[in-house]
């Protein structure tokens, strides 16, 4: 099993990279983890109908599953605030795991931790970056 840490630095990148890494790892049935900054009122309100907010230092947690609903959310929902993050999703950091996998998006999409990938997800997450291999819109590494 692998690892691979993924850091967005160029602000123009599309969310088409994000959205192809999501429908691969998650699926229906893991369960869900959603955190939000506790000011994120509208954000907060929208995971809440995956599950009970819970309030946790600075941050509100939402602890759920997978749901075709989420999925369908994160995958067409395009962030409009993008003053201090290039966002590829509304929600600070998305927890999801699957068996020995580990999924995480975090500052709004900007950042990305998979633990646990197989060959094959590693394949997959390669192919996905290549558009991105000659610039310098991204820092990724594979453990």
């Amino acid at each position: 099993m692998a690892g691979i840490s993924l850091q967005m630095i160029d602000k123009s990148v599309s969310s088409h990279w994000w959205r192809e890494v999501v429908k691969h790892f998650l699926r229906v049935g893991d369960p869900l983890e959603i955190r939000c900054w506790k000011e994120e009122e509208d954000e907060i309100r929208q995971a809440s109908r995956y599950g009970t907010p819970a309030a946790e230092n600075d941050e509100v947690s939402v602890k759920s599953i997978v749901t075709d609903e989420f999925l369908e959310e994160i995958l067409s929902d395009e962030p409009t605030d993008k003053s201090l993050y290039n966002k590829m999703t509304k929600y600070f950091t998305i927890n999801a795991e699957r068996g020995a996998s580990r999924f995480c998006s975090a500052h709004y999409g900007t950042e990305m931790y998979i633990e646990g990938a197989s060959e094959e997800d590693v394949s997959f997450f390669q192919k996905i970056m290549v558009p991105y291999d000659d610039g310098d819109d991204f820092s990724v590494s594979y453990d």
